[in-house]
Formats: structure tokens, C-alpha cells, sequence
């Protein structure tokens, strides 16, 4: 690996309780530049939580959170931490560390075209010709550019959700975030996420993925961490994780979630 490549995201000793259940058991992961990371797990792992903690929309009760570089300072009470103590700063960063939604959250109210403009206009404050021209070129490369004048509920789900890539790469973000952005797809719609996920990898953009689809962790990510039950099972480079598994627990999950995803 180059000396010029650094950390993306580092997170260290995250853990994460709701109430008395403590989800997060002190999980430490670092994605560097240009890296693509699944993180697999079965339904109630921990995976979107730990996705989640990345641009603090679940606050973590301990650890650290740095994106390119920058630590998100935390407010401790009784020695942990319970909210961010900047919010300019989580602002900031999430430009930085954009993130895609299962459920896809586009602005019923605004046109496909609008809906990607809005954040880069009013959020970053850029002039309007260059978010209108940037923003009719993102929707050509993830293959929607007919649908520019459509609102929302005029698209099927695999086009909302091609909608909703576009609307994070409008941000211009340094890292993408995505939490099963596939999973409230029909089956036959997960195609053509899924090949714009691909080709936005082949561009070298730095990407986590929470997903359950096995043969894009297999093929697409350069490495792959699998959680259970709030800790790091397995981790390593995905062709080798997949071909020689290390853990029976993960081996376990290829043969029941793994199947489940065909």
C-alpha cells in the first residue's frame, strides 16, 4: 500500500447501548481512501448501528469517530460521551461522508433534478448554474436523466434509490455511505443499484457498505468485515474471506444469509 493513502474513516472502540442492550462491543475498523468495505452480519449484528455512528446519527457511548483526518468531538457525561459538543462540525463532516438510506428519503415535494440541487445549493451555498449542470450530470451517470422533471413517487424504487446516489455524489463527499441500499428493492430492481454502486467502486471512491448481497461483497468490495452479535467475527480481504472462511460463524452465515441473498 502507498504512503499517500490515509484513512477515510477510522473508528475506535465503539460501543453502543439502547437502554440496557448493548449493541456495539467496542468494534474498531478503519477504511482507508479508494477502499470499498462490506459489513455483513445477520439481522440484529450491529451493522447499520456501527454505519450509523460514522456521521453520528447514532451517537456512540464511547469511542472515537475520525473522518479524513478529523476527530468528531464528543460531550462526556459521567465519562461518556452522549452528544456531539460541535454540531457545525457533524454538519461539515457529513458532507464529507455522505450516506445513502435503505428507505431512500427523497423530498416528495421536489422534482428528481430539485431533489439532487437541493443540498449543494442552500446547504453549500454554490452558484445555481453549476449545481443545475452538475446536478442533470449526475443523473445521466446513474442513468436517470430522462426522470429529471419526475417527482418521487413517479419512480420505481431502483430509480429513487439511483436518484438518491446521485443526490449524495452532488455533495461532493470524500466517502459514501451505504446501509442496505438494496434491501426494500423488488428483486428484480437490485440490478441496476447495484451496477452503479459497482462502477462508483471502479472510480476508486471510498465506500461502506452495509448489505446483504453476497456476490457484490465478494466481487466489488476490496475487503469485507462480518459482525455478530456486536463484535468483529471476521474481517480481512474479501476474495479470501469468502473463498477460505477463518470462523465457523461466519462460515454459518454464508451458507443460511448467503443462500437467502440468491
Amino acid at each position: 500500500m502507498s504512503n499517500s493513502v490515509r484513512p477515510a474513516v477510522t473508528l475506535t472502540g465503539i460501543r453502543k447501548n439502547f437502554g440496557l442492550l448493548e449493541v456495539l462491543h467496542g468494534v474498531s475498523l478503519t477504511a482507508n481512501q479508494g477502499e470499498v468495505i462490506s459489513i455483513l452480519g445477520s439481522s440484529g449484528s450491529g451493522k447499520s448501528t456501527l454505519l450509523r455512528c460514522v456521521n453520528m446519527l447514532e451517537v456512540p457511548n464511547s469511542g472515537s469517530v475520525s473522518i479524513m483526518g478529523e476527530e468528531i468531538a464528543l460531550n462526556h457525561r459521567s465519562g461518556h460521551p452522549s452528544r456531539p459538543k460541535y454540531p457545525k462540525q457533524v454538519n461539515r463532516l457529513r458532507e464529507r461522508a455522505a450516506m445513502v438510506f435503505q428507505s431512500f428519503h427523497l423530498w416528495s415535494h421536489l422534482t428528481i433534478l430539485q431533489n439532487v440541487m437541493e443540498a449543494p445549493l442552500h446547504v453549500q451555498r454554490r452558484d445555481r448554474k453549476e449545481c443545475h449542470a452538475e446536478a442533470e450530470a449526475l443523473l445521466e451517470r446513474v442513468g436517470i436523466a430522462a426522470k429529471r422533471n419526475a417527482f418521487p413517487s413517479e419512480l420505481s424504487g431502483g430509480q429513487q434509490q439511483r436518484a438518491a446516489i446521485a443526490r449524495a455524489l452532488a455533495m461532493r463527499p470524500e466517502v459514501l455511505l451505504f446501509d442496505e441500499p438494496t434491501s426494500a428493492l423488488d428483486p428484480e430492481l437490485v440490478g441496476e443499484v447495484l451496477r452503479v454502486m459497482r462502477n462508483l467502486a471502479a472510480e476508486g471512491r471510498t465506500m461502506l457498505i452495509v448489505t446483504h448481497e453476497m456476490d457484490f461483497a465478494r466481487d466489488v468490495s476490496s475487503r469485507s468485515v462480518f459482525l455478530h452479535q456486536g463484535v468483529i467475527a471476521e474481517e480481512g480481504l474479501s476474495s479470501e474471506m469468502f473463498a477460505n472462511p477463518r470462523t465457523e460463524r461466519f462460515r454459518q452465515f454464508l451458507r443460511r444469509d448467503g443462500a437467502a441473498s440468491h
